[in-house]
């Protein structure tokens, strides 16, 4: 199961990041305090869906890697994505909804590296980012988002072959033509990651 090992915000574009313990989400807006809900971060050329700057994500496995594979320190706070996690692959999130803590997230878009976070960070970080520089993801459920906080996806997608039919006469039943039997709402939690 996935978590949270870092949270960081920035007042406004291009300022240092913020380490924070706790941060509030707000459903729709985004990270009490940071750029992207006040209006007033970078926005590149590269468009995107409504909400996708709400909160971004970042995976700590990738600052290992750029160690170990690029001789590249990158800390929790130079990355500029709002949340580092450990144990969850984000790309996996990518069109899902998903919990940290009891706020709920939708994956919106990849966060795919840009020159103007490589001149923030002062280092060659964005070939070694291409394909792994974390999630955009909008707020759905708003609350309160903590280090440590774990990360599931909340309610399983449909499979991706469409809906599994059951027989009318399911579990020894019989029903008529159009009639169906409503089971009683069980929640679920699926874990992402380890």
């Amino acid at each position: 199961m996935g978590q949270v090992e870092a949270i960081h915000i920035a007042p406004g574009a291009s300022a240092p990041m913020q380490s924070l313990g706790e941060v509030e989400a707000v459903a729709g807006a985004g990270l009490a305090g940071d750029r992207y809900l006040a209006g007033v971060g970078f926005y590149s050329a590269r468009p995107t869906d409504p909400g996708a700057r709400e909160v971004t994500l970042f995976e700590a496995e990738v600052l290992d890697a750029l160690a170990a594979e690029h001789g590249i320190t990158v800390g929790a706070g130079e990355h500029r994505r709002n949340l580092t996690t450990r144990g969850v692959r984000l790309n996996e999130l990518l069109g899902r909804h998903f919990n940290i803590g009891d706020v709920v997230l939708e994956g919106v878009k990849d966060c795919p590296p840009c020159d103007h976070l490589e001149g923030l960070v002062g280092k060659p970080v964005l070939r070694p980012l291409v394909d792994r520089g974390g999630l955009r993801a909008r707020v759905v459920v708003g609350g309160v988002l903590r280090i440590g906080d774990r990360i599931f996806v909340s309610v399983p997608d449909a499979p991706p072959w469409g809906k599994i039919a059951a027989p009318d006469n399911a579990g020894g039943v019989s029903r008529g033509e159009g009639q169906r039997q409503q089971a009683p709402h069980q929640p679920t939690a699926t874990t992402v990651g380890d």
